[in-house]
């Protein structure tokens, strides 16, 4: 296993599925409460790691927003972006495509401006420094309504030019995609790339309805798809990408075990599945960490794991030039271990 781990730590990889509030580790968290004077319900930073303790989605959700709050100044959003940077820099993640949640912030009266400015320099930083390239995805909160998703869309109209694309994320059941059918549309027109949670605690339908009526470019999580054979084929022919998050559906309880993740079926039928870690800092892990647990529960070996690393390239928004070259990369690793 350690061969394993060693494979793993310098296999060329991109993170698609990363919601930047999720990075947010305890100890920056209450350095943050005390740089900003902001009330938390926790004495150190232990209580915090405690109360990272969750086993369902909702109760993950309130632990998530509260932390948010401690997150203020551009400067409190560029510190958390770089912390995420170089933590991901170690596990030889060449590419990301952030998610961040502007409605978290805005709702609190923080300015949208100070929220991008603190992110976009970092990501900036990040590749002078680390040569780590990046994307940003906005994303909408499916528990507010679409009317509160097109004054997000409004508001990030002055920095489109920072978006590799939109997304939707946030409590998916009685969300379905089609509430925001309209606001993914305007989106498209303005010529954003589009991804959507769906079938992580949602049923395989909300896959469907994510790929025809919001017309995405690729699935955040999409587990349950599995269970729809129609549905199943459809993303296997359109070689649909699914972001999916291991250690997060078991700290959610999507599944009992690593045992019982369907990703080795995902790849055995031919899907596009991806590794990554979502929200790190409360779900056990980053990157690597995903890698290797799911390859010691399911028993991966070399060729699947280079399999994975490819589609994170293969579906990112990267140009055909870019993401030829990092599948090239990835070929000359492995070959290292032949």
């Amino acid at each position: 296993m350690d061969d394993l781990r060693t494979f793993i730590s310098g296999l060329p990889k991109a993170e698609l599925h990363l919601h930047l509030e999720g990075s947010l580790e305890p100890e920056l968290m209450f350095a943050l409460a005390k740089r900003n004077q902001v009330d938390i319900p926790f004495a150190d930073v232990e209580e915090i790691s405690a109360a990272y303790n969750f086993g369902n989605l909702q109760d993950f959700l309130d632990i998530y927003y509260q932390g948010a709050n401690v997150l203020v100044s551009e400067q409190d959003f560029f510190d958390l972006t770089m912390a995420y940077m170089k933590r991901v820099h170690r596990d030889s993640v060449a590419h990301v495509e952030v998610f961040f949640d502007p409605q978290t912030h805005t709702d609190r009266g923080i300015d949208f401006g100070s929220v991008i400015g603190g992110i976009t320099g970092a990501l900036k930083k990040a590749q002078g420094d680390l040569g780590i390239t990046s994307k940003l995805i906005p994303c909408f909160l499916r528990h507010l309504s679409e009317e509160a998703a097109f004054e997000m869309l409004e508001s990030a109209e002055p920095y489109l030019e920072f978006f590799g694309g939109v997304g939707l994320d946030s409590s998916e059941m009685g969300n379905p995609p089609a509430k925001f059918e309209k606001v993914f549309k305007a989106a498209k027109d303005k010529g954003l790339r589009l991804v959507a949670h769906a079938g992580e605690e949602g049923p395989a339908a909300y896959v469907w309805d994510a790929l025809d009526i919001l017309h995405v470019d690729r699935i955040d999580h999409g587990n349950r798809a599995l269970e729809d054979e129609a549905l199943t084929a459809r993303l296997v022919r359109e070689q649909i990408t699914l972001t999916v998050c291991p250690l997060s559906n078991l700290k959610l309880c999507v599944v009992k075990n690593l045992g019982d993740h369907p990703l080795r079926r995902m790849l055995d039928l031919g899907l596009c599945a991806t590794i990554n870690s979502d929200d790190p800092a409360y779900f056990g892990g980053y990157i690597n960490d995903n890698y290797l647990a799911v390859a010691q529960a399911l028993s991966l070996g070399r060729a699947q794991l280079v399999t994975l690393a490819k589609n994170s390239f293969a579906g990112s928004f990267l140009n055909d030039k870019d993401k030829c070259e990092h599948m090239s990369a990835i070929d000359r690793y492995a070959e290292r271990f032949n």
